[in-house]
């Protein structure tokens, strides 16, 4: 009973495509595509403006003096 048989999803995705017609989810999954598409495109956007604050601090390291340690 817990299980869902493979004819089980036919009959499932048989009656979502009777409710929302075949162009519908198409426009759907195309919308969810853009969406994703935009997501990566502002995570890579926001990439390059922590890069420059990461080489700073690190060519302050390598331009500082050396500390002896004790």
């Amino acid at each position: 009973m817990g299980s869902m048989s493979i004819v089980h999803w036919m009959i499932v995705v048989g009656v979502v495509v009777l409710l929302f017609g075949k162009g519908k989810i198409s426009g759907l999954m195309g919308d969810v595509a853009q969406g994703m598409k935009s997501f990566r495109k502002g995570l890579q956007e926001d990439d390059p403006a922590e890069t420059p604050s990461h080489k700073t601090q690190a060519s302050r390291s390598e331009n500082s003096p050396p500390v002896a340690k004790s």
